[in-house]
């Protein structure tokens, strides 16, 4: 099968909005079959990093916050904006887990990366298996940051999933692939 190459061209930029944590531009683009596309917007944010990260007596992390978009209070995993300061995707989550939550871990693995909307986002997630988690400090939250930790067995988690209680779209992928990689759920 001989797959046509449906790459873009970029033509130009023009950025909207130029702040810390956010970027909006209105690209100009020439698509394979020469038409042009313009406007055509990009939002440009940090990647992100998020962790299902589990202490060492076997619980998982889970935290409660307000999301002023959505007007919503919900659960979520702990994570964040990869700063310029982080020397790897690794450090920002566990600078991350440190700063919302207070807890340290001694092992970190990557369980892959996904896009929250690959249409009009330049950025992606990053997600990690955080585990031996021990309570090492407290909270120090960044600015417009005001969150629960609550400590929750893997099957208080599934429960949280079950009943809504979690809707951030790329933290219930990490649920997933991490409860395979637990063995807490098989893929058939």
């Amino acid at each position: 099968m001989t797959m046509r190459d449906l790459t873009w061209k970029h033509l130009s930029s023009k950025y909207i909005l130029k702040d810390t944590w956010a970027n909006i531009r209105a690209d100009t683009c020439l698509r394979p079959d020469g038409k042009i596309i313009e406007p055509y917007y990009v939002y440009d944010f940090p990647d992100w990093v998020t962790a299902f990260a589990i202490t060492k007596e076997g619980k998982v992390i889970v935290e409660r916050q307000f999301r002023y978009a959505l007007g919503q209070t919900h659960f979520e995993l702990p994570g964040g904006c990869v700063d310029k300061t982080d020397a790897s995707f690794k450090d920002a989550i566990a600078r991350e887990l440190l700063e919302e939550t207070g807890y340290a871990f001694n092992h970190y693995e990557c369980l892959g990366t996904s896009s929250a909307n690959p249409s009009t986002n330049s950025n992606l997630m990053h997600y990690f298996l955080a585990t031996g988690g021990e309570k090492v400090a407290e909270q120090n939250f960044d600015e417009g940051e005001d969150i629960e930790v609550y400590l929750m067995s893997i099957d208080e988690v599934i429960e949280l999933v079950n009943t809504n209680q979690i809707i951030q779209s790329m933290h219930l992928d990490l649920i997933y692939k991490a409860l395979i990689k637990l063995g807490k759920l098989k893929w058939e």
